[in-house]
C-alpha cells in the first residue's frame, strides 16, 4: 500500500476511535467500559502505526547530518501533546468543577461524582480526534518517499520527480541504480537466514532496549497519582470530589511537561528519560534497517516497547503496595513498597543501558550506509571490473 497511504489510514483510525471513546455507550457501567475498551484498543492500534510510519518517513526524507535531529524533532511533538492535553482536562475540570458544587468522597462516596461528570472525560477524550482531523490534509499532500518509491516500488523516474517536488531542484532518474539495490540477493525476507545475520542482533537490542525503557516510564507515567499523593502534590482522593481530583492531576501534570527546570527527583527523571533513551528508542529503529523492512523492524520495537507498557503498568500496581497488609489498596496483595518499587527500575533501565551495545552506531552515515547497500554496491562493482 505504501507509506503515505497507510499514513492517512492512521490518521481515519485515530479521529474515528478518538470519538468514538466518547460516545462510548451500554445500559450499564461494565458496558461503557467495555465499549469504551473497544475503541481504546483501536485507538493504540492506530497510534501504534503511526510510530513507526511517522518515524520512518522522516527518516528518508532527511540527510545523514541532520536524520537524526528531525526525527527527535517529530518524537518531541508527544511533548507538545502532553502538554495540550493537560490544559483541555485543565479547562473542562475547571469548568464542571465551578458548575457543579460535590461534596468530598470521605462525606458523601456517591455524591462525590455528580452525573454531569460523565461528560467531562467524553469531551476530553473526543477532543483528541482534533489534531488528528487537522494533520490529515497535509499528510495527504505528502509525497510517497523517494526510498521507498525507488527501492520497494522500483520506480526511479517516480522517486526523482517526488523528491523535486519536495526539495524544489531538478533530479536525474537513475534506474540502472536502483535496479541493482533491489535485485534479487537484497531481497531476503523478515525471517530468513539471511536478515538474522545482517539485523537480527540490532533487532534484539531495540526491542529489547524499547521494552525495558517502557516498563519504567510507564510505570511512573500511569502511576504518577499515586506518586504524586505519596511526596504529597496531590491531596488523598478521600477528600477530593472526583472532578476536582481530575483538575488536581491535570494541573500537576501539566506542571511537569512545562516546568522540566524544576528540581527533584521526579521531574528529572521525567526530563532525562524523555531528552535519552524515549528519543533514542525511537529514532534508532528508523535508521539501521533496510528500506523494505524498515516501518516493520520499527513496529517490532514499538510492540516490544508496549508489551512492556503492559508489564510495567500492572507489574508497579502490585509491587508498590504498601508491606503492611492492612495499607495495601483494596483486593492487592502487599508490594515491596513505593521506594523499593523504584530502585527496581532503576536497576531495569540499568540492564537496558548494557543492552543498548547490541545497537550499532548511525552518527553521520546514510540509510544506504547503516544497511549495508553501499558496500554490496561497491563490491559488486568491483567484481564486474574484475
Amino acid at each position: 500500500m505504501g507509506r503515505k497511504r497507510v499514513y492517512g489510514l492512521t490518521l481515519i483510525l485515530m479521529v474515528v476511535c478518538s470519538i468514538g471513546s466518547g460516545l462510548s455507550f451500554g445500559d450499564s457501567p461494565k458496558g461503557v467500559i467495555a465499549t469504551l475498551c473497544f475503541y481504546r484498543f483501536w485507538l493504540g492500534f492506530g497510534i501504534g502505526s503511526d510510530y513507526p510510519l511517522s518515524a520512518t518517513i522522516m527518516s528518508e526524507y532527511a540527510n545523514k547530518k541532520t536524520r537524526g535531529a528531525f526525527i527527535a524533532a517529530v518524537f518531541a511533538m508527544q511533548g507538545f501533546g502532553i502538554l495540550g492535553g493537560g490544559i483541555v482536562a485543565l479547562i473542562v475540570a475547571s469548568a464542571f468543577d465551578h458548575k457543579y458544587k460535590a461534596p468530598a468522597y470521605q462525606v458523601d462516596p456517591i455524591g462525590s461524582t455528580v452525573p454531569q461528570a460523565d461528560y467531562a472525560w467524553r469531551i476530553i477524550l473526543m477532543f483528541g480526534a482534533l489534531p488528528a482531523a487537522l494533520a490529515y490534509y497535509w499528510r495527504m499532500k505528502m509525497p510517497e518517499t523517494a526510498r521507498y518509491t525507488a527501492l520497494v516500488g522500483r520506480s526511479a523516474k517516480q522517486a526523482a520527480a517526488d523528491m523535486s517536488k519536495v526539495l524544489h531542484v531538478d533530479m536525474e532518474a537513475e534506474q540502472e541504480k536502483v535496479d541493482r539495490l533491489a535485485r534479487e540477493k537484497n531481497s531476503y525476507g523478515l525471517f530468513s537466514k539471511e536478515f538474522a545475520r545482517h539485523h537480527g542482533l540490532p533487532l534484539i537490542g531495540t526491542a529489547s532496549t524499547w521494552f525495558l525503557l517502557e516498563i519504567a516510564f510507564y510505570s511512573q507515567t500511569l502511576f504518577q497519582k499515586d506518586i504524586f499523593t505519596a511526596i504529597g502534590w496531590i491531596p488523598p482522593a478521600k477528600t477530593l470530589n472526583a472532578i476536582h481530583e481530575v483538575y488536581k492531576i491535570a494541573k500537576a501534570q501539566t506542571l511537569i511537561a512545562i516546568c522540566s527546570t524544576f528540581c527533584g527527583p521526579l521531574l528529572v527523571h521525567l526530563l532525562f528519560a524523555n531528552f535519552g533513551p524515549n528519543v533514542t528508542t525511537f529514532v534508532v529503529p528508523a535508521e539501521i534497517f533496510l528500506a523494505r523492512l524498515r516501518s516493520t523492524c520499527h513496529g517490532i520495537s514499538v510492540v516490544a516497547g508496549k508489551a512492556g507498557a503492559m508489564v510495567g503498568a500492572f507489574g508497579f500496581l502490585y509491587a508498590a503496595q504498601n508491606k503492611d497488609p492492612a495499607k495495601t489498596d483494596a483486593v492487592y496483595p502487599p508490594g515491596i513498597g513505593m521506594k523499593n518499587s523504584l530502585i527496581m527500575l532503576g536497576v531495569i533501565n540499568f540492564v537496558g543501558m548494557l543492552l543498548t551495545f547490541l545497537v550499532p552506531e548511525s552518527k553521520g552515515k546514510s540509510l544506504e550506509d547503516l544497511t549495508g547497500k553501499n558496500e554490496e554496491e561497491t563490491a559488486e562493482a568491483e567484481a564486474q571490473h574484475a
